[in-house]
């Protein structure tokens, strides 16, 4: 069973699509310099599905989220129920010990467990993280590389959804996985 998993999740990184900016040019960065970063207008909130949002983001129409700049996160794609970000980690992302910060990882899983369940959000509503769940299985450092993390809709309800997510090295392996609970909720209109 473990043997086949290892098969299964090495054969779905091979599916990943790499981006057009050159990561040895700018050090580990996933953004050029001029990047713009920001969040969603509340009128746009308001009047865009939860996947119109992230065609948007795709498209460049709308610009990433702050937090991904920080974070060196980047959505490489989405449907409904799913999300594929991708994220480097760099020193800045170091704990004392010489290793990437819990944080760092958690934050990469939050991002792609509330993204695939902010594809499902309909028409006027918004969500918000409940709880979530991080098992780190293998220590990230700068020579680990570009991670691929891949978040997946379980459950999608009219006031909860859950939603599962893998971290995984461009070799297949497993950094980390988790599980988040997202309360959704009706936006109040101004």
């Amino acid at each position: 069973m473990i043997q086949s998993a290892r098969a299964a999740c090495a054969c779905a990184t091979s599916t990943w699509q790499r981006g057009a900016f050159d990561l040895t040019a700018s050090q580990g960065q996933l953004y050029p310099p001029d990047q713009k970063f920001g969040q969603i207008p509340m009128e746009l909130a308001t009047t865009l599905s939860g996947m119109e949002v992230y065609e948007r983001m795709i498209s460049g129409a709308l610009p990433p989220p702050p937090m991904y700049k920080v974070a060196n996160i980047r959505l490489i794609s989405a449907e409904s129920g799913r999300t594929k970000l991708e994220a480097v980690p760099l020193e800045d992302h170091y704990n004392p010990i010489g290793t990437i910060h819990g944080g760092w990882i958690a934050t990469l899983l939050d991002a792609a467990l509330a993204s695939c369940v902010h594809t499902c959000v309909p028409l006027g509503s918004g969500f918000t993280t409940a709880e979530f769940k991080t098992n780190l299985v293998r220590p990230v450092t700068v020579a680990t590389g570009r991670l691929l993390c891949e978040g997946t809709v379980l459950y999608m309800g009219r006031s909860i959804a859950t939603s599962e997510a893998k971290i995984m090295t461009e070799a297949g392996k497993m950094v980390a996985h988790g599980v988040e609970t997202c309360a959704i909720f009706e936006i109040p209109s101004r």
